[in-house]
């Protein structure tokens, strides 16, 4: 809707200047993006050089430029907010599709748990300051300036439509956005070399050879010269290791939002878009549902996080309940991902009957949406086929193999029916958006008596008007119909609740350390360790993020539908 206003008559007048505009737009988003992937490239050759025990890459490097990057970074920061303040002018407009509240929630919500994470990484560096680089201790604490910061600036500034010091602005939004991807790749590395390493400790009679973290590079996380031998050094690393995934999302998610603010640098809109935009009631927000959905959607997470929890005491166990803890676990995901795709596609089967038209109007949110989805759902397809390649050529004759096999399978059409049924939900325009040419919807009201029209409550459709000898005495009569189309409504708010709360439950499980693909031994033993573990290391990540992603897209289809 913001975009049909903004081609209207008020960005009719400045039309001349619009092709001067344009060009210099597209110089200075080539010059931000330049700028973008030569820090990019530089931050993830230093990380992935410090992931690999024969380069001479050290943690202390990785942080070392990352405490600068950040420092830079919230240095722009200030200067973009103190600069708006001062002038005025400088947003004129303000995107209502970008930064919605729910977004900026799961923002605030994550960067909580990263301030946490950094007072447990602080805390944890602190205990053996005497025999560790200062640097260790100020990469903590400057990140929580820095998510600080950040997290005002976006909640405050994620709709800007800013209009001056265009090339300024572009460079620092991408170096920002750049800063958060580094964060989130050390992040990645990080937690994989930790289950590496907590995987090869654990499987150490194990016939495949798999790389050992070299002491002097991990510190004290592995022993080393530090040794972490307090209980509450230990406390310290556990819990900032267990607080990664949350610290993983807030970089991703800050990294969107930083896009759509790049996107929206010297773009025009109408000034009426100021204040419309997709703002759930929280009173209303679970009475137009059967209801289904939520509770049937709790039930499976509850049962998933049992099923979590008894996989990750059976694993890690002594007792060689590994085997039984793997059935349990794909028997789970099976079901669930069998149900999340039946869900999804009735879904897109509702969408044929749907009377809503189609948006097809400029929406840089939407559009990155779209984008993410699409490309965070690659990592989970490769990870598929590899296990499909495995099970099918390497024919293990046993029932774990047809599980994997069938999870796999699954996992595959889950991620594109729901693809398909978020996609063409977020293009659908708002309730009462229908095509033209169409029948009108029943009427809500059908009086009987004329005089008793002004007496009773205002009815959005266009009363109808019957004879008095069918209705029976001279009397005021209302019937309440239902629009044809509530029931869809309110189905599609079951479904996406459901799906909501499935994809939260698949991704709390790989995100706290579930990994059945190295406890199952069928992927293993046909790649090898060392392929597969770089395989797993690479994609899963990605997985992991379209699972938090699908979740703040599903939400926004409950609002749209």
């Amino acid at each position: 809707m913001s975009e049909e206003l903004a081609t209207g008559p008020k960005e009719s007048p400045p039309a001349p200047r619009a092709g001067p505009r344009e060009v210099w737009k597209k110089g200075g988003r080539l010059l931000s993006v330049l700028l973008a992937v030569n820090v990019l490239l530089l931050a993830c050759t230093l990380i992935s050089g410090g992931a690999f025990n024969k380069v001479a890459v050290y943690d202390t490097d990785v942080f070392a430029l990352l405490t600068t990057m950040m420092l830079l970074a919230a240095l722009w920061i200030l200067f973009y907010l103190l600069r708006t303040v001062r002038c005025p002018d400088a947003v004129p407009y303000r995107d209502a599709h970008a930064g919605p509240i729910w977004l900026r929630g799961g923002l605030v919500l994550f960067g909580i748990c990263t301030l946490v994470m950094d007072v447990f990484k602080t805390g944890y560096y602190s205990s053996f300051f005497e025999c560790q680089s200062a640097i260790k201790i100020l990469h903590p604490l400057t990140q929580a300036v820095f998510v600080i910061i950040q997290t005002y600036f976006l909640w405050v500034s994620a709709k800007d439509c800013i209009h001056i010091h265009l090339d300024l602005t572009r460079c620092g939004l991408m170096f920002t956005l750049t800063t958060n991807l580094a964060i989130w790749m050390a992040a990645v590395v990080d937690e994989s070399v930790h289950q590496a390493y907590s995987h090869s400790s654990s499987h150490s009679n194990a016939s495949h050879s798999r790389p050992a973290p070299d002491p002097k590079r991990m510190g004290s996380r592995v022993g080393g010269d530090c040794p972490c031998n307090t209980a509450v050094c230990q406390v310290f690393q556990q819990g900032y290791f267990y607080l990664y995934p949350f610290n993983i999302e807030y970089s991703l998610f800050a990294s969107t939002m930083l896009y759509v603010m790049w996107k929206n640098v010297g773009r025009l809109l109408a000034s009426s878009t100021h204040e419309h935009g997709h703002s759930p009631s929280w009173v209303s927000l679970f009475q137009e549902t059967f209801f289904a959905g939520p509770v049937l959607g709790l039930v499976l997470l509850m049962l998933g996080l049992a099923v979590f929890i008894i996989y990750g005491v059976q694993v890690s166990g002594e007792g060689g309940h590994t085997q039984q803890a793997l059935v349990i676990y794909y028997s789970f995901n099976i079901v669930c991902l069998g149900l999340m795709t039946l869900v999804s596609l009735s879904g897109s089967v509702i969408y044929r009957f749907d009377r809503r038209a189609m948006d097809h109007h400029k929406n840089p949110t939407r559009t990155l949406d779209v984008a993410l989805l699409m490309g965070a759902a690659l990592g989970q397809y490769a990870i598929s086929y590899y296990s499909i390649v495995a099970v099918v050529v390497g024919m293990p004759r046993d029932m774990l193999g047809a599980l994997s096999l069938a999870h796999a399978l699954l996992m595959i059409a889950q991620h594109t029916f729901q693809n398909a049924f978020i996609i063409e939900s977020l293009h659908r325009g708002p309730p009462g958006a229908e095509l033209h040419g169409l029948p009108p919807r029943e009427p809500c009201l059908t009086f009987a008596n004329l005089d008793a029209l002004h007496t009773l409550p205002a009815c959005p459709a266009t009363p109808r008007w019957v004879d008095p000898s069918q209705t029976g005495p001279q009397e005021a009569m209302a019937i309440i119909l239902a629009p044809r189309g509530h029931w869809r409504r309110r189905y599609l708010k079951d479904i996406s609740l459901f799906l909501l709360l499935c994809n939260i439950i698949l991704w709390i499980m790989p995100a706290f350390g579930a990994r059945p693909h190295f406890s199952n031994k069928v992927e293993v033993d046909f790649y090898g360790y060392s392929l597969w573990a770089a395989i797993v290391n690479i994609c899963l990540p990605f997985g992991i993020f379209y699972r938090m992603h699908a979740v703040s897209s599903l939400l926004e289809v409950y609002v749209l539908s």
